[in-house]
C-alpha cells in the first residue's frame, strides 16, 4: 500500500478572470513531490446569475506544458490558435497541448450564461519532458461517454479512466508521459482500490465526503493528500457520498523555469518563449 506522506490544504478561493472562484492545492514548493503536475485549480461549486455576455479568461498564451480542464457541473466554451474549438458540459474532459506555443481562451458557454446556474470543475497544469516542450500544439476534446468507467463492487460507484490504466482498462486521453487521472465517485459504505505504479508521485483530492484511507487515516472534503513513492495501492472504505480525484504520474526529473504561463527548463527558454509569444509565433487568435 502507498503511505500518506502529508496532508494538506487549498489556498483561500481567488477569481481567475471573472468566471472561475478556484482554490488553488498546488504550489511550486510542492513541484518536487507532484511532478509531472505543476498546477491543481479547484473550480469550486459556484452560482452564477444569467447575463448576455459571458464570464471567463479571454485570450492568453501558454508554452512548454499541458492544461487539463476537467467539469463536473456547468458549461464551458474553448478556442485556440491551434484550431482546436468545443463545448464542454458536464463529465467532459479537455486536454490542450501547449508544446512550441499556444492562445486560447475559456468562457462560460453562452447558453449556460444566459440561464444562469452552476459551475463546478478543475484545472491541472501538467509539465512536459524537454524533449517535448516544443510539440506542435494540440487539443483533446474529450466527450463524457468516451471516458471508460471501473465499476466498484456492490454497485457501490464508478471511477472514471480519463488518463492513464487501472485494472487493464486504458484512459481515454493521449499522454507524453506516464499520467494517470481517476475520477472517482462513491456511495456510503463503499471499499475500493486505486491502483497505480510503483516510484510513481501520487496524490489523492477528497472533493467531497470522508474516506478511510489503508485501514487507517480518515481524509475528509477539501484534504488533499500526498503519498510516497513506494507501493502500488491505495484502499479507500467511505463513510458517507465521496467525489475523490486521484493524480499520479512518472516524475519528470528535470529542472523547471518558470515565468506566468511559460514553463520551461532554463531562465533562457523563458526569455525565448517571450520573444517568440511577442513575436506572433503562437499563432492567432480573435
Amino acid at each position: 500500500m502507498k503511505q500518506i506522506k502529508y496532508t494538506r490544504k487549498a489556498a483561500p478561493a481567488h477569481m481567475v478572470g471573472d468566471g472561475f472562484k478556484v482554490r488553488t492545492f498546488i504550489s511550486s514548493a510542492m513541484w518536487k513531490d507532484m511532478s509531472p503536475f505543476l498546477m491543481l485549480d479547484y473550480i469550486e461549486p459556484t452560482e452564477y446569475l444569467p447575463t448576455d455576455h459571458p464570464r471567463g479568461v479571454d485570450v492568453h498564451p501558454h508554452k512548454g506544458f499541458e492544461t487539463v480542464s476537467i467539469l463536473w457541473e456547468g458549461a464551458l466554451e474553448h478556442e485556440d490558435s491551434s484550431g482546436g474549438k468545443g463545448k464542454l458540459f458536464a463529465g467532459d474532459v479537455q486536454w490542450m497541448t501547449a508544446g512550441a506555443g499556444i492562445l486560447h481562451k475559456e468562457f462560460h458557454e453562452k447558453e449556460f450564461s444566459k440561464k444562469g446556474g452552476v459551475l463546478h470543475g478543475a484545472q491541472l497544469w501538467v509539465n512536459l519532458p524537454a524533449k517535448d516542450k516544443s510539440t506542435p500544439a494540440s487539443y483533446q476534446d474529450i466527450r463524457s461517454a468516451s471516458i471508460p468507467e471501473i465499476l466498484i463492487d456492490g454497485n457501490k460507484g464508478k471511477v472514471r479512466i480519463i488518463a492513464g490504466e487501472m485494472n487493464g482498462v486504458k484512459g481515454a486521453a493521449k499522454t507524453f508521459t506516464r499520467i494517470n487521472i481517476f475520477d472517482a465517485h462513491a456511495k456510503a459504505d463503499a471499499s475500493f482500490d486505486l491502483s497505480v505504479v510503483d516510484g510513481d508521485h501520487t496524490t489523492l483530492l477528497v472533493l467531497k465526503g470522508t474516506v478511510l484511507i489503508n485501514n487507517d487515516k480518515t481524509a475528509r472534503e477539501g484534504d488533499m493528500l500526498l503519498f510516497d513513492n513506494a507501493g502500488e495501492k491505495i484502499h479507500l472504505q467511505t463513510n458517507n457520498e465521496t467525489h475523490l480525484l486521484l493524480l499520479s504520474g512518472e516524475p519528470i526529473t528535470e529542472p523547471v523555469a518558470a515565468y506566468g504561463p511559460f514553463v520551461m527548463n532554463t531562465q533562457q527558454e523563458i526569455i525565448d518563449a517571450i520573444d517568440d509569444f511577442n513575436a506572433g509565433k503562437f499563432g492567432h487568435l480573435n
